[in-house]
């Protein structure tokens, strides 16, 4: 399956397109979920900046959720997971993903392959982290090819 096939059947599902989304800082410091959707809608525009196309945010099945599902100008499809904090602490954001949620977004990722018949492309799992700054400006960490499943 072609990767603009591919495109035209995942945009069929009004949950998965594009939602635009305002918030203020005041917001962010309030809910952890307004938090990481802020997070998540810089993450996409920042990999849209890079290049890449959006096919799903927020794909749920049985097996869990992803957070994007994108495309890279070669055609690779990218399974994003996000992690927003407020703050850097003493751990670092992309240390939230562990083993155990890594294996669910694979499971999820297969899912998704398998729905949309597309087990024949190249994918692959990358994390981005976005971190407020002193300046409360979004620090964005992009790790590529994250984890392998």
């Amino acid at each position: 399956m072609s990767l603009k096939t591919l495109e035209s059947l995942v945009f069929k599902r009004k949950r998965d397109r594009p939602v635009l989304f305002k918030t203020t800082y005041k917001k962010l410091l309030s809910s952890t979920r307004v938090l990481g959707r802020w997070g998540e809608r810089k993450a996409v525009k920042y990999l849209k900046g890079k290049g890449y196309s959006v096919l799903a945010l927020n794909y749920r099945c049985k097996a869990g959720e992803i957070d994007a599902v994108m495309s890279t100008p070669e055609g690779v499809i990218v399974f994003v997971e996000v992690k927003s904090r407020r703050k850097e602490g003493l751990w670092r954001a992309v240390d939230a993903v562990t083993r155990k949620k890594q294996r669910k977004i694979a499971a999820s990722a297969k899912f998704f392959k398998k729905r949309y018949k597309c087990t024949d492309l190249i994918s692959r799992f990358d994390i981005v982290t976005v971190v407020l700054d002193e300046k409360k400006k979004p620090k964005i960490t992009h790790y590529e090819n994250a984890f392998y499943a």
